[in-house]
């Protein structure tokens, strides 16, 4: 029986409280576009549209209703020998499109030793041994919080009152001193953070500093999304980096670096884990131990500059009309390619597995030289090892390729 390297996918679809109403989610609109999905309702939020082998949301063959998982056990030269021989047989990634109007739960991901102890303690918790690194690439002006802001800026905020008062005797500010000042404000009691934030909203902007002048509306816009007595608003606010990016622009977040994404529509590519600390912007129930969220967090990136992560031109496409992300870790790369109207694109062979996602527009996709697939907003595809891909359009066309190698 032939073995089809190329298949279009069915993806799932989640819809966390955080996600975008309606058709004001670009997952949505793109998950929608599959046949056979079920129409957008306006009363529901949508969040992220999965691409990936992972069981909790597993996309499956368009054709046969297969996981991806399973059509990748069955016919395992698809990955390639390499990747098999590096992360074994499957998919070592899982890409994602979230839409998000409201902050995500204040996390880290475990690093691969820390998610190997959790998930042999906890494994209905931690449900997989594996790492979490990832990245986003905004698909539409994205509002986050990303690493720690510098030391020197951190201490200046921790001088101000009320905020001095949670600052250890310590003989240099330093990323341990760092930590302990973070476990404290997750371990604050609701009025305390309460009271602390409608001081520090009492405050003139000037108190912050021209570089910091932002502080004081994040406050509040998060104490309206959540409430004044959730502890991730003065981490994320007073500690982290909060960056704007614009379509394109991209975010590296290693494992074990604190990150909530706040507002936008992006592309994410991870390591293949859903392991997550999370301690604020969640159901204190929810919430993880504090003890162990702080004992995980790593201190890079330590300032905005080095939370981004460039593209270059990529030597895949041949048309230069692709370039790539290309993370310090080596689960994944990305491709993006942008197409005006009338204009193609050719990839070279990956030796690996990929998937194809289509952010806009539509065109055709030609698999090897010869077979001729449509595509459009939303179309996603797995592509095996080894296979030569070209890109056509006539009206213009994005499209996203996350890729092992």
């Amino acid at each position: 029986m032939k073995i089809d390297p190329v298949v279009q996918l069915k993806c799932g679809i989640k819809h966390d409280p955080w996600g975008k109403q309606g058709k004001k989610s670009l997952a949505a609109n793109l998950w929608a576009q599959t046949p056979g999905s079920s129409r957008i309702s306006d009363d529901e939020t949508y969040s992220e549209m999965w691409m990936g082998t992972y069981p909790t949301v597993p996309a499956r063959l368009l054709s046969s209703g297969e996981t991806l998982e399973l059509y990748l056990r069955r016919n395992p030269d698809l990955v390639g020998k390499r990747v098999k021989e590096k992360f074994g047989a499957g998919l070592p990634f899982l890409p994602k499109v979230l839409s998000f109007d409201k902050a995500l739960p204040l996390q880290v991901h475990p690093d691969k030793r820390l998610a190997e102890q959790l998930n042999l303690k906890d494994p209905e918790s931690f449900a997989d041994p594996n790492h979490k690194p990832e990245i986003a690439v905004a698909l539409s002006e994205f509002e986050l919080f990303a690493g720690f802001k510098p030391l020197d800026d951190i201490k200046a905020l921790m001088q101000i009152k009320p905020l001095d008062q949670f600052v250890p005797a310590h003989a240099t500010f330093d990323d341990e001193l760092l930590r302990q000042i973070c476990k404290i404000l997750l371990q604050l009691p609701p009025e305390t953070v309460s009271e602390t934030v409608t001081q520090l909203l009492t405050l003139p902007t000037s108190s912050y500093g021209e570089k910091h002048a932002y502080i004081p509306g994040l406050l509040d816009r998060l104490s309206k999304q959540y409430s004044e007595s959730d502890n991730g608003a003065l981490v994320a606010v007073l500690l982290t980096n909060f960056m704007t990016l614009h379509p394109g622009e991209a975010v590296c977040v290693p494992a074990d670096s604190i990150h909530a994404y706040l507002c936008g529509d992006i592309l994410e590519c991870m390591a293949r884990s859903d392991n997550v600390l999370a301690t604020g912007f969640c159901p204190r129930p929810t919430r993880n131990n504090v003890e162990l969220f702080a004992r995980a967090l790593s201190f890079t990136p330590h300032n905005p500059a080095k939370a981004t992560l460039g593209q270059r031109q990529s030597s895949r496409g041949e048309m230069g009309r692709t370039v790539e992300y290309a993370p310090p870790f080596s689960e994944f790369n990305v491709l993006a390619t942008s197409l005006g109207a009338g204009e193609e694109e050719k990839h070279k062979p990956v030796e690996g597995p990929s998937i194809v996602v289509v952010t806009k527009g539509s065109g055709e996709m030609v698999v090897s030289g010869e077979e001729k697939l449509n595509m459009h907003e939303g179309s996603v595809f797995f592509v095996g090892e080894g296979v030569a891909l070209e890109f056509l359009s006539q009206s213009g066309m994005e499209v996203y390729r996350p890729y092992a190698e």
